[in-house]
């Protein structure tokens, strides 16, 4: 098999894909709490496994995946301990140097996968400011988002993804069943949330909206057979957005001085 994965090529072999105009994907989860049952790991784990199995079903696409970035913005679990989360102008900047050093090796596209819904937001505005900045494509999917059809009729007990719920915690059964903590299960259930006035937004840590466990959804449904399915779903879904040429053209040049002034195409 071609390999995909960024760590384990050599400089010369990215240099030959830069030059092939590779497209690369920077997973991009957490490391925050996510109940008594699941590894803090889950949001890098899940965003780094469906990247690699999208970019292997793309077929002879040239495609890199970096090696997740595993901080996210995660400030809303720390009152539930084992989170470790960067504030908004340090995930930027660090998403700049990665761009920005995708730039000086060549590359000339960048596909971010995302599994945190914390990191959408900022992510959406990131992902414009550095397309306009460094003049290449910079497409962001948060996983969920791929196929929530297809996720909604596998799910049992939810219409879709929440926080170590039945779609997470069934992924984890598919993909390394020994990480999930089954005698913490039954317990994982959190007390209901408040219901605020629908239409505001403002900051709401995980101990107001998923009171005593910081568990969004129902774990106890979560299956294996759930998990391999979602994966088979999300997985064709990227395939499909990698090797469509309208997502990858190069960016308006809208700053450059003058731009108002020519013609429309």
């Amino acid at each position: 098999m071609t390999e995909i994965r960024w760590e384990r090529m050599t400089a010369p072999e990215l240099k030959a894909l830069a030059a092939k105009d590779a497209l690369v994907v920077l997973p991009i989860g957490s490391l925050e709490q996510h109940g008594p049952h699941l590894p803090v790991w889950t949001d890098s784990l899940c965003a780094h496994e469906i990247a690699l199995r999208g970019a292997a079903a793309a077929g002879d696409l040239p495609v890199a995946v970096l090696p997740p970035m595993w901080m996210g913005l995660s400030e809303h679990h720390l009152p539930f301990g084992g989170t470790i989360t960067l504030d908004h102008a340090t995930f930027h900047a660090v998403l700049r140097c990665v761009v920005r050093s995708l730039v000086a090796d060549g590359f000339r596209k960048l596909l971010i996968v995302n599994g945190h819904g914390g990191n959408i937001d900022p992510l959406a505005v990131s992902s414009r400011e550095l397309a306009v900045e460094f003049g290449i494509p910079v497409v962001v999917t948060t996983w969920p988002n791929l196929a929530p059809a297809a996720i909604g009729k596998i799910l049992t007990t939810q219409p879709g993804i929440h926080h170590a719920c039945e779609g997470e915690t069934a992924l984890w059964l598919a993909l390394d069943a020994a990480q999930v903590r089954q005698d913490k299960v039954a317990e994982s259930i959190s007390n209901p949330p408040p219901n605020p006035p629908a239409g505001m937004v403002r900051f709401w840590s995980f101990e107001e909206r998923a009171p005593r466990t910081g568990v969004r959804g129902d774990p106890r449904a979560a299956t294996a057979e759930k998990g391999e399915a979602i994966l088979a779903a999300v997985t064709e879904a990227l395939a499909a957005a990698m090797r469509d040429k309208a997502l990858w053209s190069t960016p308006d040049d809208v700053w450059a001085p003058g731009r108002a002034q020519r013609s429309p195409a």
